[in-house]
């Protein structure tokens, strides 16, 4: 008995209006005849920068694939699906775990074989090294910051509890007193309490 065909998704994106994912589709299309993919659908955000997080198409492709729509998402370069590295790993990592392959074609990966999970692995852990070296440094800048003498967190205000509680007394809102004081609603109720 022939194995069935795998179930693809085809990914394309233009940022601007003017562009065309004519190029893209073709060879993903080409791509699919010769490997013997079912296409599914293609999800096309036309026009839509990468930068940006909502892009339409790609939300409607994660939903997909999260209810099995298909096995495998194609794409025709990375830059054409992700807006960074850790937004191509996170998505990679869920495709994974749902047990979807990815495919790239400029970049020549394919999660489906041992050589693009091979690379693939190689990149998370990369991804992974740089979030960590970030920490430290972030982390290291915080304790100097702090042996400087430099303060985190919101400034404290003054609280006047007498009048606070003469306010309230008169029967005026916590909503109203923290109005008039210049400070939230979570802070009145709280040094009311304890003063």
């Amino acid at each position: 008995m022939a194995n069935s065909p795998i179930r693809a998704a085809f990914y394309c994106r233009v940022s601007s209006a003017s562009q065309t994912s004519a190029n893209q589709e073709r060879d993903l299309l080409a791509q699919a005849q010769a490997r013997g993919w079912e296409l599914v659908h293609t999800y096309l955000d036309d026009g839509i920068s990468g930068a940006v997080s909502k892009r339409p198409a790609l939300d409607e492709l994660m939903a997909d694939a999260r209810r099995g729509k298909f096995a495998l998402v194609a794409v025709w370069r990375f830059d054409r699906f992700a807006r960074s590295t850790t937004h191509l790993l996170s998505a990679l990592e869920e495709f994974r775990s749902l047990g979807i392959g990815f495919v790239s074609l400029h970049e020549a990966i394919d999660t489906n074989t041992p050589m693009g999970r091979m690379v693939f692995t190689i990149c998370a852990a990369v991804a992974e090294l740089e979030r960590a070296l970030i920490r430290e440094r972030v982390e290291a800048g915080i304790r100097r910051a702090r042996e400087d003498g430099v303060k985190f967190g919101r400034p404290r205000v003054g609280f006047d509890y007498k009048a606070a509680i003469a306010l309230r007394d008169e029967g005026v809102s916590i909503r109203q007193i923290a109005r008039q004081m210049g400070v939230g609603r979570s802070t009145v109720h709280r040094l009311l309490k304890t003063g």
